[in-house]
Protein backbone atom coordinates (compact mmCIF):
# COMPACT_ATOMS: atom_id res chain seq x y z
CA UNK A 1 0.00 0.00 0.00
CA UNK A 2 2.46 2.16 0.80
CA UNK A 3 4.59 1.74 -2.20
CA UNK A 4 1.37 2.56 -4.08
CA UNK A 5 1.02 5.38 -2.91
CA UNK A 6 4.31 6.65 -2.83
CA UNK A 7 3.93 5.87 -6.81
CA UNK A 8 0.90 7.76 -7.47
CA UNK A 9 2.40 11.14 -5.87
CA UNK A 10 5.46 10.76 -7.77
CA UNK A 11 5.02 13.58 -10.55
CA UNK A 12 6.42 11.53 -13.58
CA UNK A 13 2.83 9.99 -13.31
CA UNK A 14 1.01 13.08 -13.99
CA UNK A 15 -1.21 14.10 -16.73
CA UNK A 16 1.22 16.11 -18.12
CA UNK A 17 3.67 12.96 -19.05
CA UNK A 18 1.05 11.44 -21.74
CA UNK A 19 0.72 15.17 -23.04
CA UNK A 20 2.45 15.89 -26.17
CA UNK A 21 3.15 19.31 -25.50
CA UNK A 22 6.13 20.52 -24.08
CA UNK A 23 5.65 25.03 -24.04
CA UNK A 24 2.76 27.29 -24.54
CA UNK A 25 4.30 30.91 -25.38
CA UNK A 26 3.44 33.81 -27.62
CA UNK A 27 -0.33 32.33 -28.40
CA UNK A 28 1.60 29.07 -29.96
CA UNK A 29 1.88 25.37 -28.56
CA UNK A 30 5.53 23.87 -29.25
CA UNK A 31 5.19 19.80 -29.27
CA UNK A 32 7.80 17.70 -28.03
CA UNK A 33 8.93 17.21 -31.55
CA UNK A 34 9.67 20.81 -32.06
CA UNK A 35 7.03 21.40 -34.68
CA UNK A 36 4.44 24.13 -33.37
CA UNK A 37 0.34 24.53 -33.46
CA UNK A 38 -1.69 27.43 -33.62
CA UNK A 39 -5.47 27.11 -32.66
CA UNK A 40 -7.69 29.70 -34.37
CA UNK A 41 -11.48 29.65 -32.89
CA UNK A 42 -14.23 29.81 -35.43
CA UNK A 43 -17.94 30.73 -35.26
CA UNK A 44 -20.71 28.75 -36.71
CA UNK A 45 -23.50 28.87 -38.73
CA UNK A 46 -26.70 27.33 -39.01
CA UNK A 47 -26.45 25.50 -42.09
CA UNK A 48 -29.97 24.33 -42.12
CA UNK A 49 -31.78 27.26 -41.96
CA UNK A 50 -29.83 28.73 -44.97
CA UNK A 51 -31.17 28.60 -48.49
CA UNK A 52 -30.60 26.29 -50.84
CA UNK A 53 -28.87 28.66 -52.87
CA UNK A 54 -26.90 30.18 -49.47
CA UNK A 55 -26.11 26.57 -49.15
CA UNK A 56 -24.58 26.06 -52.10
CA UNK A 57 -22.65 28.94 -51.92
CA UNK A 58 -21.28 27.37 -48.43
CA UNK A 59 -20.30 24.64 -49.80
CA UNK A 60 -18.32 25.99 -52.94
CA UNK A 61 -16.71 28.63 -50.34
CA UNK A 62 -15.80 25.42 -48.12
CA UNK A 63 -14.42 23.25 -51.10
CA UNK A 64 -12.47 26.51 -52.03
CA UNK A 65 -10.91 26.76 -48.26
CA UNK A 66 -9.78 22.88 -48.80
CA UNK A 67 -8.38 23.23 -52.12
CA UNK A 68 -5.96 26.03 -51.37
CA UNK A 69 -4.44 24.22 -48.56
CA UNK A 70 -1.52 22.88 -48.51
CA UNK A 71 -0.45 21.44 -45.79
CA UNK A 72 -2.92 19.57 -43.12
CA UNK A 73 -5.49 21.18 -40.71
CA UNK A 74 -7.60 19.61 -37.67
CA UNK A 75 -10.83 20.32 -37.28
CA UNK A 76 -11.97 20.39 -33.58
CA UNK A 77 -15.31 20.37 -31.81
CA UNK A 78 -15.53 21.22 -28.01
CA UNK A 79 -18.28 20.20 -26.07
CA UNK A 80 -19.14 21.88 -22.67
CA UNK A 81 -22.16 21.81 -20.28
CA UNK A 82 -23.85 25.48 -20.08
CA UNK A 83 -24.88 27.01 -16.92
CA UNK A 84 -28.06 29.14 -18.08
CA UNK A 85 -28.87 30.03 -14.01
CA UNK A 86 -27.82 33.02 -14.57
CA UNK A 87 -30.07 33.47 -17.57
CA UNK A 88 -33.36 32.04 -15.90
CA UNK A 89 -32.50 34.31 -12.75
CA UNK A 90 -32.89 37.22 -15.26
CA UNK A 91 -36.08 36.12 -16.40
CA UNK A 92 -37.23 35.66 -13.09
CA UNK A 93 -36.33 38.90 -12.70
CA UNK A 94 -38.01 40.17 -15.81
CA UNK A 95 -41.55 38.50 -15.08
CA UNK A 96 -41.51 39.50 -11.18
CA UNK A 97 -41.86 43.05 -12.48
CA UNK A 98 -43.99 42.53 -15.67
CA UNK A 99 -46.99 44.87 -15.69
CA UNK A 100 -48.44 42.77 -18.47
CA UNK A 101 -50.26 39.92 -16.91
CA UNK A 102 -50.47 38.39 -20.28
CA UNK A 103 -46.39 38.35 -20.73
CA UNK A 104 -45.67 37.91 -17.08
CA UNK A 105 -47.47 34.36 -17.74
CA UNK A 106 -46.04 33.99 -20.89
CA UNK A 107 -42.71 34.51 -19.23
CA UNK A 108 -43.49 32.40 -15.94
CA UNK A 109 -44.32 29.14 -17.85
CA UNK A 110 -41.37 29.97 -20.81
CA UNK A 111 -38.97 29.93 -17.44
CA UNK A 112 -40.86 26.58 -16.23
CA UNK A 113 -40.49 24.71 -19.61
CA UNK A 114 -36.50 26.02 -19.76
CA UNK A 115 -36.01 24.99 -16.14
CA UNK A 116 -37.88 21.16 -16.72
CA UNK A 117 -36.04 20.85 -20.06
CA UNK A 118 -32.43 21.32 -18.19
CA UNK A 119 -34.08 18.75 -15.63
CA UNK A 120 -33.92 15.87 -18.31
CA UNK A 121 -31.14 17.02 -20.69
CA UNK A 122 -27.23 18.75 -20.00
CA UNK A 123 -27.49 22.35 -22.42
CA UNK A 124 -24.35 21.92 -23.81
CA UNK A 125 -22.33 24.66 -25.77
CA UNK A 126 -20.26 23.83 -28.81
CA UNK A 127 -17.08 25.65 -29.99
CA UNK A 128 -15.39 25.35 -32.90
CA UNK A 129 -11.59 25.22 -33.11
CA UNK A 130 -9.34 24.80 -36.34
CA UNK A 131 -5.58 23.49 -35.70
CA UNK A 132 -2.75 24.86 -37.90
CA UNK A 133 0.59 23.02 -37.98
CA UNK A 134 4.05 23.92 -38.86
CA UNK A 135 6.95 21.92 -38.54
CA UNK A 136 10.12 23.08 -39.43
CA UNK A 137 12.67 20.51 -41.40
CA UNK A 138 15.57 19.10 -38.83
CA UNK A 139 18.78 20.81 -39.88
CA UNK A 140 21.36 17.72 -39.47
CA UNK A 141 23.74 18.36 -36.52
CA UNK A 142 27.73 18.23 -36.97
CA UNK A 143 30.44 16.78 -34.54
CA UNK A 144 31.68 20.51 -34.53
CA UNK A 145 28.30 22.20 -34.14
CA UNK A 146 27.53 19.52 -30.86
CA UNK A 147 30.68 20.69 -29.07
CA UNK A 148 29.78 24.72 -29.65
CA UNK A 149 27.19 23.97 -27.85
CA UNK A 150 28.52 22.59 -24.97
CA UNK A 151 30.84 25.67 -24.87
CA UNK A 152 28.53 28.21 -25.50
CA UNK A 153 25.49 27.07 -23.88
CA UNK A 154 24.05 31.13 -24.02
CA UNK A 155 24.57 31.55 -28.01
CA UNK A 156 22.25 27.84 -28.54
CA UNK A 157 19.42 29.49 -26.66
CA UNK A 158 19.43 32.63 -28.52
CA UNK A 159 19.80 29.96 -31.81
CA UNK A 160 16.61 28.46 -30.42
CA UNK A 161 15.11 31.54 -29.76
CA UNK A 162 15.94 32.85 -33.54
CA UNK A 163 14.44 29.50 -34.85
CA UNK A 164 11.49 29.64 -33.00
CA UNK A 165 10.60 32.98 -34.54
CA UNK A 166 11.36 32.13 -37.93
CA UNK A 167 9.24 28.72 -37.55
CA UNK A 168 6.43 30.82 -36.18
CA UNK A 169 6.80 33.58 -38.96
CA UNK A 170 5.42 30.36 -41.40
CA UNK A 171 2.65 29.46 -39.15
CA UNK A 172 1.43 32.94 -38.85
CA UNK A 173 1.70 32.72 -42.66
CA UNK A 174 -0.54 30.09 -42.61
CA UNK A 175 -2.57 31.03 -40.09
CA UNK A 176 -3.26 34.25 -41.91
CA UNK A 177 -4.45 32.12 -44.73
CA UNK A 178 -6.49 30.01 -43.19
CA UNK A 179 -8.39 32.82 -41.77
CA UNK A 180 -8.50 34.52 -44.61
CA UNK A 181 -10.59 31.88 -46.29
CA UNK A 182 -12.70 31.20 -43.58
CA UNK A 183 -14.06 34.99 -43.77
CA UNK A 184 -14.94 33.91 -47.52
CA UNK A 185 -17.37 31.05 -45.94
CA UNK A 186 -18.77 34.11 -43.95
CA UNK A 187 -17.30 32.35 -40.81
CA UNK A 188 -15.31 35.18 -38.09
CA UNK A 189 -12.24 33.62 -36.45
CA UNK A 190 -9.48 34.73 -34.03
CA UNK A 191 -6.10 33.17 -32.95
CA UNK A 192 -6.24 31.78 -29.16
CA UNK A 193 -4.06 33.47 -26.59
CA UNK A 194 -1.85 31.75 -24.67
CA UNK A 195 -3.78 32.04 -21.60
CA UNK A 196 -6.88 30.63 -23.51
CA UNK A 197 -4.76 27.74 -25.19
CA UNK A 198 -3.55 26.67 -21.27
CA UNK A 199 -7.61 27.02 -20.15
CA UNK A 200 -8.65 24.98 -23.41
CA UNK A 201 -6.07 22.25 -22.62
CA UNK A 202 -6.91 21.90 -18.94
CA UNK A 203 -10.33 21.74 -20.10
CA UNK A 204 -9.73 19.25 -22.54
CA UNK A 205 -7.87 17.05 -19.65
CA UNK A 206 -9.91 17.59 -16.80
CA UNK A 207 -13.38 17.11 -17.97
CA UNK A 208 -14.86 16.51 -14.18
CA UNK A 209 -13.13 19.52 -12.72
CA UNK A 210 -13.59 21.69 -15.39
CA UNK A 211 -16.62 24.49 -14.62
CA UNK A 212 -19.44 24.28 -16.54
CA UNK A 213 -19.42 27.34 -19.01
CA UNK A 214 -22.07 30.49 -17.91
CA UNK A 215 -24.47 31.54 -20.57
CA UNK A 216 -22.85 34.66 -21.07
CA UNK A 217 -24.31 35.18 -24.64
CA UNK A 218 -27.71 34.40 -23.32
CA UNK A 219 -27.64 36.83 -20.89
CA UNK A 220 -26.50 39.46 -22.88
CA UNK A 221 -29.73 39.10 -24.68
CA UNK A 222 -32.04 42.24 -25.08
CA UNK A 223 -35.16 41.13 -23.51
CA UNK A 224 -38.91 42.93 -25.47
CA UNK A 225 -40.93 43.93 -22.64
Amino acid sequence: MEMQKKKNSNPAYSTQKYINVAEIKENTLILKDGSLRAVIAVSSTNFALKSEDEQNALVAAYQGLLNSLDFPIQILIHSRVLDIEGYLGKLKGLAAGQTNELLRIQMTEYIEYVGRLVEFANIMSKNFYVVVPFSANPVRQTFGSRIKKLLNPVAQIAMNQEDFHRAKTKLDERVNHVMSELGGVGLRSLVLTTEELIELLYESYNLDSAAPLHAESLEGMEISQ
